[in-house]
């Protein structure tokens, strides 16, 4: 088989069989790779891309690394169907099958342990926003304006201001209230939590500011349970949006630092 291999996941064996059309990084199909009692999920790809210096040069390219995440994602979704799969970094590849051997070997203890912990359990994520007010539609334009109907006092003036910075600092009080309190319950049903650091709104795409960005290692026989604690939190305090993401493989529950 001509081509570096590149990896997803190695889990432990599975009997169900992957979805007949499913692709991965580079269009080919995933296949698995058994050794020691667990199991590779790799697929084909060329050295022109993959290799380190090329590779390397991709990362940089946008388009390119959003086409190989969202393959190599979808890979990790349809064995998060059948298994519960140890996802590796995006960009893990090996020169051959042999090097995909010796990795298993050396990490072996670790992915067993981890993969143990891991079973039948998938991943929730958690965001809270408050929905701040875009520029331009605030108060702020309407004190603009103010003066074309009514002189305004210097003194009402800072009134009003001194009003809204106390409006707004008792809405980021409450909020933070709220996101410590939805982390702290959904922690103490979840098995195991991550808090992430907040979205920045410019990179995400999201409206308002993110003020919880959590991850939750919950059994799969648990998540709909789950999801309705979430769900009842939505509509709780005017202003806040809450997101469920999921299920997902348990990236943040890898722990891939610690099994190199």
């Amino acid at each position: 088989m001509t081509g570096l291999r590149y990896v997803y996941a190695v889990c432990h064996p599975f009997d169900t069989p992957l979805q007949a059309q499913l692709t991965g990084v580079a269009g080919d199909p995933p296949r698995l790779l058994r050794h020691h009692g667990l199991i590779a999920v790799l697929s084909r790809v060329p050295e022109r891309d993959f290799a380190e210096e090329p590779l390397h040069r991709h990362l940089e390219d946008l388009d390119w690394l959003t086409a190989t995440a969202r393959a190599h994602q979808g890979v990790i979704d349809a064995l998060t169907v059948v298994t519960t799969p140890l996802p590796l970094r995006l960009g893990t590849v090996f020169r051959d099958d042999s090097g995909v051997r010796v990795m298993i070997e050396e990490r072996e203890d670790a992915f067993r342990r981890t993969l143990d912990r891991l079973r039948g359990r998938v991943e929730w994520g958690v965001k809270v926003y408050v929905e701040t007010e875009t520029e331009g539609s605030s108060a702020d334009e309407a004190d603009s304006e103010a003066p074309a109907e009514k002189a305004m006092s210097g003194r009402d003036y800072l009134r009003r201001r001194r009003t809204r910075v106390r409006s707004r600092e008792e809405m980021w009080q409450q909020s933070e209230a709220f996101a410590s309190r939805l982390h702290e319950t959904l922690s103490g049903y979840a098995e195991d939590s991550r808090l992430h650091a907040p979205q920045n709104p410019a990179l995400s795409g999201a409206s308002g500011q993110n003020v919880l960005n959590a991850a939750y290692l919950v059994p799969r026989a648990d998540s709909e349970k789950f999801v309705e604690m979430v769900d009842r939190t939505k509509d709780e305090t005017p202003g806040m949006r809450v997101e469920l993401t999921g299920p997902w493989a348990a990236y943040s529950f890898a722990g891939e630092e610690e099994i190199r």
